[in-house]
């Protein structure tokens, strides 16, 4: 096999991996009012350590600020973020981790290292670094080309 037939082969995996991943991902919050799209949303900030404006999330998720912006206003309507207000742009409000939010991304961590545990039994941690270190080399290429895609049109 070739290593663009490699790639594609590994490109199609990916897309199949990203929607199981989805599926599972829902499943495992649906009873906490969390989507996989919003539990991306609550862990964002979350791990940012900080608030963030919907542009900062977006970018973190490597998602659309328009795609964003509808999850803040799920969530906010929800209970699980606040917006704030930004001491550094006026328009661009933080969005804010509440205690239900943070309650939720606390129950979705907890029950996605159960779920991780069970789902890579007989994976070796070392092949899961490769893997990863593999899929970020592959994202960071996407994104260089991309850049370069933009600078050239």
């Amino acid at each position: 096999m070739s290593r663009v037939e490699a790639a594609t082969a590994l490109i199609l995996e990916v897309f199949r991996l990203n929607g199981a991943l989805l599926a599972a991902g829902d499943a495992l919050t649906r009873d906490l009012g969390l989507t996989s799209a919003r539990w991306q949303v609550l862990g964002a900030v979350a791990l940012a350590g900080r608030p963030l404006t919907v542009a900062g999330a977006a970018r973190a998720m490597g998602l659309t600020r328009q795609a964003v912006r509808r999850l803040v206003a799920e969530l906010a309507a929800d209970g699980f973020v606040a917006l704030a207000p930004n001491p550094d742009h006026r328009r661009a409000a933080l969005v804010v981790l509440t205690e239900a939010g943070q309650r939720a991304y606390a129950a979705a961590q907890e029950r996605q290292a159960a779920w991780a545990a069970r789902v890579t039994e007989g994976c070796e941690s070392p092949s899961l670094r490769d893997a990863t270190t593999l899929l970020r080399r592959l994202r960071a290429a996407l994104e260089r080309d991309e850049e370069r895609g933009a600078a050239e049109a």
